[in-house]
């Protein structure tokens, strides 16, 4: 990884880029760039970081740690 044109950089991205089409591009045509920019956010915050386990994180979704870390922070203070 790291040297120009290695598979391995780019595949994560394009695995999102993937799903972001699939779910959000492709269902309807969008009228404006604020619409379009309103649906992705949504669809982001809404699905995707509800639903991807990440590695760095333990493999718990980032909604899942923030509430971990947030009840292990009240139970410390």
């Amino acid at each position: 990884m790291g040297r120009v044109g290695a598979a391995g950089d780019n595949a994560a991205m394009e695995t999102f880029f993937a799903l972001l089409q699939k779910n959000v591009l492709d269902r309807k045509r969008w009228h404006t760039r604020e619409e379009l920019r309103i649906a992705i956010v949504t669809w982001i915050e809404r699905t995707y970081h509800r639903r991807r386990r990440q590695t760095r994180l333990g493999r718990v979704t980032p909604i899942e740690f923030e509430t971990i870390a947030t009840s292990q922070t009240a139970t410390a203070a």
